[in-house]
């Protein structure tokens, strides 16, 4: 899991750069970052939970 989540944000932040998601706080390409943010935060807390 700990592998699989980093390529799967990395994968979605390019395909929003190409062509956003729409999704709200989503709809312009410069907002990219804040999948970083998320994608920083989900790897946080996998560290955390792994005993």
């Amino acid at each position: 899991m700990s592998k699989i989540l980093p390529a799967l944000l990395l994968a979605v932040m390019l395909l929003h750069l190409v062509r956003p998601l729409g999704l709200p706080g989503l709809r312009r390409r410069a907002d990219f970052w804040k999948i970083a943010v998320v994608a920083i935060a989900l790897m946080m807390l996998t560290v955390l939970i792994r005993p």
